[in-house]
């Protein structure tokens, strides 16, 4: 059990001012394997009393000296990386070897992608008689989920802190552990008291209240459309700027001259992706009507590779989902998508293990544009597979959806893959399987949101801009 039954605040660990705990569930085996408070309006409030006061100081540092801290603070959480990916298949239910490379890797990545850019970046530009200068937007509120629970509080944190704001962060109450280490670390490395404040609890109270603080300058928020919806409108009694990472709905686009073997493999594996619990996950695959029958045979065989069970045995490749809710939610859309008229061609929502939230790979062919499965984020590992007749047609279903993450093309000619991705209203897509790059912009079109995460445009986005007549 790990009782981490306290808040960080000003560079200290106090109580919270309420009473109320939170329990935190081992999806695989349904065990309480952590407790942490639930915050109060109260708790915020102090920690943007901090935040504020810790702004004064921090932000007049020279980026050389914010880059520095982060350098440190990558070193403190490399030496705490067996410990964090631990951590975090145990709150969240990610496979060991996944947690170690993606769940506690990427963290490292964003601090050190962010030290480097903090000590790089152009923050003044002349144009004509006026000098732009970029200066940090103020106090933080940070709010994140519990799919990849430490990268999305990195890519928020250690970019703030680069751009010289101070944090507020409430992680997600589902699997909040994981920031307990990034807490320590910076305490370990003697941060300044207040740039980074961490009050745990549940939404409707830590998070609107950070949302609707008017001590807060900006919220950048990571999660569900429609609690991002919630957050913009509570941010915009202050009229504060906002930064939305929300839902999506990927196709993964396969031209007829694609590698088909290939493609298939890949975005199945893109589709079930920590379970399916990814925001980006591919889980519309586009097939020519010549190549349907073929894929969706092979997708089936690639489906059984995806063996559940375990997360802390080597050979589990699919992991629970997060939680029993999470779990009713997923197969209460299997179960719609055989009541609208799909075919399962493998998997469904009977549970594959005894114990714990799990759910088959599953893959689902005969799937038309206007069924649910093909225009709601399900959010588990489940692929609809979508005929199309013509390129023009792919488009048209591709840029069907609300969202406009992610995606992917095929194609045997580069050249011909990037101009159809072109055309897609997507914020990121990927090329004949091109891999992730966390120095890259990360966000969406439509209702996957507003504002860019990582890289250049990651930091700019911390940035208010200020133009000095000479």
């Amino acid at each position: 059990m790990i009782d981490r039954n306290v808040l960080f605040i000003d560079g200290q660990w106090v109580p919270s001012t309420g009473s109320e705990t939170i329990e935190v569930e081992n999806p695989a085996t349904e065990e309480i394997v952590g407790v942490i408070p639930a915050g109060t309006a109260d708790d915020v409030d102090m920690a943007v009393t901090a935040a504020r006061a810790a702004f004064a100081s921090w932000s007049e540092t020279s980026p050389e000296e914010r880059s520095k801290l982060l350098s440190r603070l990558q070193e403190a959480m490399t030496a705490r990386h067996a410990e964090v990916a631990r951590t975090i298949t145990a709150e969240m239910g990610a496979p060991l070897k996944m947690s170690e490379m993606i769940q506690a890797g990427l963290p490292l990545a964003d601090i050190a992608t962010a030290a480097a850019l903090a000590a790089d970046f152009q923050w003044e530009d002349e144009v004509g008689n006026s000098r732009i200068v970029l200066e940090p937007v103020g106090v933080v509120g940070a709010i994140t989920p519990w799919n990849y629970p430490l990268h999305q509080i990195t890519a928020k944190v250690a970019y703030a802190l680069a751009a010289g704001c101070t944090v507020v962060l409430k992680p997600s109450e589902v699997a909040p552990l994981c920031a307990y280490h990034l807490m320590d670390a910076l305490h370990e490395i003697g941060a300044p008291p207040g740039i980074v404040n961490l009050v745990t609890g549940y939404g409707p109270v830590v998070g609107e209240a950070i949302a609707a603080h008017p001590g807060v300058d900006m919220i950048s928020f990571t999660g569900s459309t429609r609690a991002g919806k919630r957050v913009a409108e509570l941010a915009a009694t202050t009229v504060k700027k906002v930064a939305l990472e929300l839902g999506g709905k990927s196709a993964n686009v396969i031209l007829p001259d694609a590698d088909l073997t290939k493609a298939v493999k890949v975005g199945v594996a893109n589709c079930y992706l920590n379970s399916g619990q990814t925001c980006t996950a591919w889980t519309r695959m586009l097939v020519h009507e010549s190549q349907y029958d073929e894929a969706v045979e092979l997708a089936a065989k690639s489906a059984a590779g995806f063996a559940t069970g375990d997360p802390q045995d080597e050979g589990t490749r699919l992991g629970p989902l997060v939680s029993k809710a999470q779990r009713e939610r997923v197969t209460s859309y299997i179960e719609k998508g055989v009541a609208e008229g799909a075919r399962i061609v493998t998997g469904g929502p009977d549970n594959p293990q005894e114990k714990g939230h799990f759910v088959a790979p599953t893959v689902f062919a005969d799937v038309t544009t206007d069924m649910t499965i093909a225009q709601e984020e399900i959010f588990g590992p489940v692929l609809s597979i979508i005929r199309y007749r013509d390129e023009d047609e792919a488009l048209a279903i591709a840029n069907d959806s609300i969202y406009g993450l992610a995606g992917g093309v095929w194609a045997a000619d580069q050249d011909e893959a990037i101009a159809f991705a072109r055309k897609i209203r997507t914020g990121q897509v990927d090329i004949n399987g091109g891999s992730f790059n966390v120095a890259a912009p990360f966000g969406g079109y439509k209702q996957s949101g507003v504002g860019r995460e990582l890289g250049r445009a990651g930091l700019e986005e911390f940035c208010q801009v200020k133009s000095l007549q000479l």
